[in-house]
């Protein structure tokens, strides 16, 4: 089943978030540009449920995490390393631009804590860290990288290094986004509790998870964000309900509160719909025009109308407005899970890019009830 939606592309942040809402309930919307790609999939059968620009090419920023995440989990499979093998932050990883712990050259951590600050913290440096224990290098871990992708059939993405950092080569697609993300879910059960944390604290930090639908979506059980000025807002996310699984991808929302809005939107749909009738992930056949350009939205996103309105997709004390009728207010406070340094210490005073990271984290936390969607 092929089903693409219409949709605006404006500057004013709102009336993308009301082509959303229309792709979702069949109101027609004029179409005056580009819908940004999203995927709605069944894990267990494979189905696709819905699906929008799933074959444009896109920037997948630290949704490349997944990628390293899943290279990873492979290496301790064939057992090269395990759980508690130690990661050693070297210089080279520890010179990655945030978002970062700045943990200094020399820290050392188990793997189990570097996975954690890898998806809760989305943390850059960890990312090189991981690849250089894995591999030896990070150019090493990056070719497995690729090689792993192809193997998954995931054959519009080239990754150019393991935290998403721009990187020229570097790309994806919705729809092999959502493969890869299927691909975790079944083959790595044991590791799917990485991805639903709430939390994770460093002992003297604490980080409050990004994906703002765990424990504000009923089932929703990850999996990973990312943004840079290239991408806009990414997300892929996992819920489950009476038994079934689905995983949702939105690339190119235009703000926090968007991507989460159209993921619980997406998920609610896929865990509402039956899936006798939709065709395999595996066997969608690519459409849209453009497919080889890589879609570049910084002017979008990264301008001074564009972080206005975002600006004001928060209420008076900062927090963010979510509009998705499928998101409540969390109930009880973030549990926070340990993923400590061994040894090597952390940084008494964090950078003033760390300290600015800090207080968003704890903004995100910090979800006001959601309020009805406009009328238009």
């Amino acid at each position: 089943m092929s089903t693409k939606f219409p949709s605006i592309l404006s500057s004013a942040g709102a009336l993308r978030r009301v082509a959303v809402v229309a792709c979702l309930t069949a109101i027609a919307v004029p179409n005056f540009a580009m819908a940004n790609p999203m995927i709605v999939v069944d894990v267990k059968s494979g189905r696709v449920i819905e699906h929008q620009e799933a074959f444009r090419k896109w920037y997948p920023a630290s949704l490349t995490k997944l990628m390293t995440a899943y290279t990873a989990f492979k290496a301790i499979r064939a057992g090269e390393l395990s759980l508690q093998s130690i990661v050693t932050m070297s210089t080279h990883a520890a010179a990655e631009p945030a978002s970062k712990t700045y943990f200094k050259p020399g820290s050392r951590l188990t793997l189990d804590s570097a996975f954690k600050l890898l998806i809760v913290k989305s943390a850059n440096d960890i990312a090189v860290a991981i690849a250089e224990t894995v591999s030896g290098s990070e150019e090493r871990f990056v070719a497995r990288m690729n090689a792993d992708a192809k193997a998954l059939g995931m054959t519009s993405s080239r990754f150019v290094n393991p935290n998403g950092l721009p990187g020229k080569g570097q790309y994806t697609t919705a729809r092999d986004l959502a493969l890869l993300a299927a691909a975790i879910r079944r083959d790595f059960p044991e590791y799917a509790s990485y991805f639903s944390l709430e939390g994770v604290t460093t002992g003297k930090k604490n980080y409050a998870a990004y994906n703002l639908l765990v424990g504000r979506f009923d089932g929703a059980d990850g999996m990973k964000t990312g943004y840079i000025c290239a991408s806009g807002f990414n997300q892929v996310s996992s819920a489950t309900r009476n038994g079934r699984t689905v995983i949702s991808v939105v690339l190119g929302a235009d703000s926090l509160g968007a991507r989460a809005d159209q993921s619980a939107d997406l998920l609610q749909k896929g865990l509402t719909t039956a899936t006798a009738g939709g065709g395999r992930l595996e066997s969608l056949q690519p459409y849209g025009e453009g497919l080889d350009q890589v879609v570049d939205i910084s002017s979008e996103i990264c301008n001074p109308k564009a972080r206005q309105v975002r600006s004001e997709g928060r209420d008076e004390v900062g927090r963010m407005k979510l509009l998705s009728p499928y998101i409540h207010e969390m109930d009880h406070q973030p549990s926070f899970s340990y993923a400590g340094l061994i040894s090597g210490g952390e940084p008494a005073d964090k950078a003033k890019g760390e300290a600015k990271g800090g207080a968003q984290v704890s903004e995100i936390a910090n979800v006001p009830i959601p309020r009805p969607r406009p009328t238009f």
